[in-house]
């Protein structure tokens, strides 16, 4: 089963624009900008073919490129990284099973989660769809209510059923939760992290969609698939005691800086 990856990266973020070019500086002091360290993500998953950079922008065509990546000029038309991703995947002249978006502001995402979430995929016929979630230790769901309490959105949390089917993704903490936990307990929130694997077929018919209520109030590009009737698979990963987290805000970048360095990465 033939694997590719795809890294959407847009310049002109509403909530942060740059923000693929931003640094972001590891353990030992070498700094590398954000699209850069998802692409190094990218090249340390296995059983993958190809991993490409798309973009918009010739600002992260230049960057990419310039520390190796092979890159995929897209429209600045495509309203998401799933729609980018469609049409990187045709651009190439289309042909792989498996089509796996590893968004540009998670460079922290194990090689693991998406080696999990493939054979997740693969495992599950009926699923045009997957990604990974990450039951929350108490101390990244306070990180979470923080965010909200501030006003600032930070993670998306998910809800699914017994068979793992998603019921909804949020960028509200869900399920509603009283109780406090310590920072290492687990508790009943799961993070979802934002990679994707879609079947060709699925990512082909998801930019003649319309955009729909829940997508639009919620920002969640992953609502359409489910708006839509499909299937979201909800993969259940394993940090295995790393720590992740995504690059939403300028205020994220200590916050990832200080997880790197705890964690000894470059």
């Amino acid at each position: 089963m033939s694997v590719l990856i795809v890294i959407p990266a847009r310049y002109a973020s509403s909530r942060y624009p740059g923000k693929p070019l931003v640094g972001l500086t590891g353990a030992s002091g070498q700094t590398r900008s954000l699209i850069e360290r998802s692409w190094r993500a990218a090249q340390e998953v296995s059983g993958v073919d190809r991993v490409v950079v798309a973009t918009d922008d010739g600002r992260i065509q230049q960057a990419a490129e310039g520390f190796g990546a092979e890159v995929v000029m897209t429209s600045s038309d495509c309203v998401n990284g799933t729609e980018r991703c469609a049409e990187a995947h045709e651009t190439l002249g289309g042909g792989y099973d498996v089509v796996v978006n590893l968004q540009g502001d998670a460079p922290l995402t194990p090689h693991w989660f998406i080696e999990d979430l493939v054979a997740g995929l693969r495992a599950a016929p009926e699923a045009e769809i997957a990604t990974p979630v990450l039951r929350c230790d108490g101390a990244t769901l306070t990180g979470f209510l923080d965010d909200r309490k501030a006003g600032r959105v930070g993670g998306t949390t998910a809800v699914f059923d017994s068979t793992h089917r998603a019921l909804y993704f949020s960028k509200e903490v869900i399920p509603f939760t009283s109780a406090y936990y310590a920072e290492t307990e687990e508790t009943p929130v799961f993070h979802h992290v934002g990679v994707y694997a879609y079947r060709p077929q699925a990512l082909a018919a998801y930019p003649g969609w319309p955009i729909g209520p829940l997508e639009q109030l919620e920002g969640l590009e992953q609502l359409r698939f489910m708006e839509n009737g499909r299937a979201v698979l909800c993969v259940e990963v394993d940090a295995r005691e790393r720590q992740f987290w995504e690059l939403n805000n300028p205020q994220d970048v200590p916050k990832l800086e200080q997880m790197m360095a705890r964690m000894g990465l470059d």
